[in-house]
């Protein structure tokens, strides 16, 4: 109303009494004239300008526009008050496996808006929801990716390395705990299923361990079997009518010129016919360690020949003191025979 009667000062009054009358009745336009006699331009504009203001500051307020990342959410009416509870309430816990929580960047921009977009508490209750929490879980690992078990205190980790630790002690399992950042918790079952794998693989490497101890012969490892397949036809020890002699090695039956092959690395000592070994193979390991390879049908190396294991040096047949196809195949130390089947079979 007060607008209208302002708006129709300024345009009407000017205009003829005769042209406002098809508006405004007689007591109106006299009312009007009356009131133009007494203010001028600048005060119906100075009213106006109040008006409007007054119009404005009851429908709008000064507010602040907040977005976070990318989007806005609403508006609020403290900027400071808001990032108070930012910091203090939802950047803030006290969960102790939770490391840190992350936020969006949150922004604001100072704006004049309906108040009945003003609304604090959906503010908060956007950026909470937003909120993630980044957990601290620790990796034990024996160096093998895909053995590794995650925890979710130092402590349980460092409780998990010590009795690891004390249970694999023959292999100084080499583990190593990392500090890592996740966005979720580690359950229970995942622990429990990690602790099996590694346990398996730490087994594993038990297992290989006490294999290698067993073919290591005075710090020489035996990484292979001298015949691919062959079976036990004669033990070390035993004494037999063929020979005169308690047997000072491990007799091996296979086919006629089955490969033989060196059970370690080495250098070839001797490489041809000896009495009752027939065709003999000797071969140098260090150490005082020396392997034989008797009754062969042939020789494929040489005396100076450095070989791997592995490698072929013979093939299998009934030379020298023998009843039949057969390797013949010994372990000395320092010149003196051992029993072959400490180490391998």
């Amino acid at each position: 109303m007060i607008f209208f009667i302002i708006y129709s000062i300024i345009i009407f009054a000017p205009c003829e009494k005769r042209r406002v009358t098809f508006i405004l009745n007689q007591d109106s336009i006299d009312y009007y004239l009356k009131l133009k006699n007494k203010i001028n331009i600048f005060q119906i504009l100075t009213i106006a300008i109040i008006l409007i203001v007054g119009v404005i500051l009851v429908k709008f307020k000064p507010a602040y526009a907040v977005t976070l990342g990318e989007e806005e959410i609403g508006f609020v009416n403290n900027r400071t008050e808001l990032q108070s509870i930012i910091d203090n309430d939802i950047l803030t816990t006290d969960d102790e496996t939770v490391a840190f929580v992350t936020l969006d960047d949150v922004n604001y921009s100072f704006q004049f808006v309906d108040r009945n977009l003003i609304n604090d508490n959906t503010v908060i209750t956007k950026i909470k929801e937003s909120s993630r929490n980044i957990y601290s879980v620790y990796e034990v690992s024996d160096g093998n990716d895909d053995d590794s078990v995650y925890v979710n205190t130092l402590q349980e980790a460092e409780e998990l390395v010590n009795n690891l630790k004390n249970s694999y002690s023959a292999i100084s399992p080499n583990l190593a705990i990392t500090t890592l950042y996740l966005e979720e918790p580690v359950t229970d079952e995942a622990i429990s299923n990690a602790k099996a794998k590694i346990a398996e693989s730490l087994n594993a490497q038990l297992a290989e361990k006490k294999q290698r101890d067993k073919r290591t012969v005075n710090g020489i490892y035996l990484a292979c079997l001298p015949l691919k397949s062959g079976t036990i036809s004669s033990r070390y020890g035993s004494v037999e009518s063929v020979r005169d002699h308690v047997h000072q090695g491990l007799d091996l039956a296979a086919n006629y010129g089955s490969p033989i092959v060196a059970v370690a690395d080495g250098t070839v000592k001797f490489a041809g016919a000896n009495s009752g070994y027939g065709n003999l193979v000797i071969i140098d390991h260090g150490n005082g360690v020396e392997t034989y390879y008797g009754h062969c049908s042939s020789i494929t190396t040489t005396v100076g020949t450095k070989v791997s294991a592995g490698d072929t040096i013979a093939k299998v047949g009934s030379t020298g003191n023998s009843t039949g196809n057969h390797l013949h195949f010994e372990i000395r130390i320092n010149g003196s025979p051992v029993n072959p089947q400490r180490y391998i079979y």
